[in-house]
């Protein structure tokens, strides 16, 4: 790495920015280094660089870090690769803001780290060798696309900066190292396959070795990275474990504001889609920054302390630090201020710090002024591709540079001089919107509506094949014979197999164990298990009702063992549309959310659950005719 204290200007640094520095300095070695070097470098006494190493113990202990101190001896830092890996991450996300870093990014402007510009931010600047982060940043983007979600711009820069540490770690010979179980388990995510075709691209374009521990790190920041920032986020297979956790966080918040939001469909799509991500990130004890928490919590005290209290109660096992709690209280915070307005104004909101802050400010512009009729949130690294003619206004939480546009810049927490501006910019919109809209002749935009409208219909074809698909293939079936889970699930297999539902029964019995041993699949407070697969060997859409005699034993999502008697069977093709994929999401969601039919499936009456299943399904379809 280039980060080096001698033969730099003398500045004036804060405790608190030499403190990192010294953090810094020590993560970067595994030698030790004696305390009159780092206090000539930093131009203080010894006294006070001990009394700064006595924070930076305490700071280490956040990563499971700990300082080896010793007369004659030095300091040293003492932990894993991994642990070290995320304290640079840390320093490297509190110190240098998004825009610094996309400037480095865009221009590659190697010259401020060889001018050694004394901020703090450019010391950590230094840390990444600019040309290998060209090359990193363009083999990211690719797979970027390759990904079924979008990177928010914070996740997208800390992936950049992860690979950029871990090629300069390993140019050090420092390795991490992970539990052979851990390994397995993501060698058969997607994200793992993604993550090694990046680092074969890698390896060829920098002429290195990255080894298979390596490809797993990678891969953990791409499943803590997931993000889908509009309402058709998918509750599936892999989530529906946090799709009831999320559920339950959501009637303890609902009980205690007395505001039923369990109804709120898309407030639990917005909480898987943030919470999967979060909880793998604390599980791996990943850091997580939140610039915003200390403003939240004096903006909305109340409702932090409330859903800080509902996340001890609904995650007793996971350790929730302030940062996500924060990010949480946004999630609720827009649920609870978003209420329709009249208005007639687009806008468009620049903000990189994920979906939570996003919905939040877009709910405080649609309450606070109604004239605006829409709202859309895009990352930074889009702008240059979409027409920013199409919005009235745009908002952004950071500066932005070449653009031809007037836009507002705003706090993430839209204070109230950013109301006064917006207000401000809104009364100019409407007069000129008045006198100067040009009128359109009423045949001039038809192909175009022509055109999204023949888009829509195929949709709404792709909607009712897919429904009529499921509903066709629907049955309930009873095994009066004591048998074991496999057992069970093959004889349901074979079942659908000769009903030409699937082509090869192994296969897929093998895709639902899998599945099982990734969490639990039983549905708390019921006797219902809900095994679920996307399948190479699955042809079309099939749901089976299995009733049986005895109670097998399951992991509940709730992590707890449990008694089943009613096994729901869904099986779906691999390669499914976004029509069918949403389907999905959509009875997986009903499966956490909807206690009629919850209760219909346990009386395994199929005439009932068929009733249920065709109603529900036929609203969703005027819900998908309406949008």
């Amino acid at each position: 790495m280039q980060f080096i204290l001698n033969n730099v200007k003398y500045t004036d640094f804060t405790p608190e920015e030499r403190r990192a520095i010294i953090l810094l300095t020590l993560l970067e070695t595994n030698k030790p280094i004696k305390l009159f070097r780092l206090a000539n470098d930093l131009k203080v006494t010894e006294a006070t660089i001990s009394n700064d190493l006595d924070h930076v113990e305490s700071m280490l202990k956040k990563f499971h870090l700990s300082l080896e101190r010793r007369q004659g001896y030095g300091v040293k830092i003492e932990g894993s690769e991994v642990d070290k890996r995320s304290a640079i991450s840390y320093l490297f996300s509190k110190y240098v803001d998004e825009f610094s870093f996309i400037s480095l990014l865009k221009e590659n402007i190697q010259q401020q780290a060889q001018q050694h510009i004394q901020s703090i931010s450019n010391r950590m600047l230094g840390l990444v060798h600019p040309d290998k982060l060209q090359i990193i940043k363009r083999e990211v983007e690719k797979i970027r696309g390759e990904l079924p979600y979008d990177l928010a711009d914070n996740a997208y820069i800390g992936l950049v900066v992860h690979l950029a540490l871990a090629i300069e770690r390993l140019a050090q010979g420092e390795y991490i190292q992970f539990a052979p179980e851990n390994l397995r388990q993501i060698q058969q995510s997607d994200e793992y396959k993604i993550a090694a075709s990046l680092m074969q691209r890698l390896e060829k374009a920098l002429n290195i070795t990255m080894p298979d521990h390596e490809i797993g790190y990678i891969t953990m920041h791409l499943l803590g990275a997931k993000l889908r920032i509009d309402h058709d986020y998918i509750i599936e297979d892999s989530n529906l474990d946090v799709a009831y956790q999320a559920r339950k966080l959501i009637d303890y918040v609902s009980s205690r504001v007395h505001k039923n939001l369990t109804s709120n469909t898309h407030l639990l799509k917005d909480l898987v889609a943030h919470l999967q991500p979060a909880i793998y990130r604390l599980k791996q004890q990943m850091s997580i920054k939140n610039p915003m928490v200390d403003q939240i919590k004096r903006d909305y005290p109340d409702l932090f302390a409330l859903i800080k209290s509902g996340v001890q109660e609904t995650f007793p096992d996971i350790d929730f630090p302030d940062e996500e709690i924060g990010y949480l209280v946004l999630h609720f915070g827009s649920a609870l201020l978003q209420k329709e307005a009249a208005i007639s104004l687009n806008a468009l909101i620049v903000c990189s710090s994920g979906i939570g802050t996003a919905k939040l400010l877009a709910a405080k512009l649609q309450k606070q002024i109604p004239e605006i009729k829409h709202v859309e949130n895009k990352s930074l690294f889009v702008l240059s591709k979409i027409n920013l003619a199409d919005y009235d206004l745009i908002i952004s939480t950071i500066p932005l540079k070449d653009i031809d546009r007037d836009y507002i810049l705003v706090s993430p927490m839209l204070k109230q001089a950013d109301i006064h501006k917006i207000k401000k910019a809104v009364r100019r919109k409407k007069i000129n919107h008045s006198v100067f809209q040009k009128k359109r002749h009423p045949l001039e935009k038809k192909p175009y509506k022509a055109e999204k409208t023949l888009e829509k219909l195929r949709a709404i074809q792709y909607y009712a094949t897919a429904i009529v698909q499921l509903l066709d293939n629907f049955s309930v079936t009873k095994i009066d014979a004591k048998q074991s889970k496999e057992e069970i699930l093959q004889k349901a297999c074979q079942t659908l197999q000769y009903k030409q539902v699937l082509e090869n029964d192994a296969l897929v019995l093998g895709d639902l164990l899998t599945r099982e041993q990734q969490g639990g699949l039983g549905i708390p407070d019921t006797a219902l298990v809900f095994y679920h697969a996307r399948s190479e060997a699955v042809k079309r859409l099939s749901l089976t009702m299995i009733v049986l005699s005895h109670s097998i034993e399951v992991l509940s999502m709730d992590g707890k063992q449990m008694q089943a008697n009613r096994i729901l069977l869904m099986l779906a093709p691999k390669q499914a549309s976004k029509q069918v994929l949403e389907i999905l999401s959509f009875l997986s969601g009903l499966m956490v959310q909807d206690e009629g039919i919850l209760k219909a499936f346990q009386s395994a009456d199929e005439a009932t659950i068929r009733y249920l299943l065709t109603e529900q399904l036929y609203r969703y379809m005027e819900h998908k005719l309406l949008e």
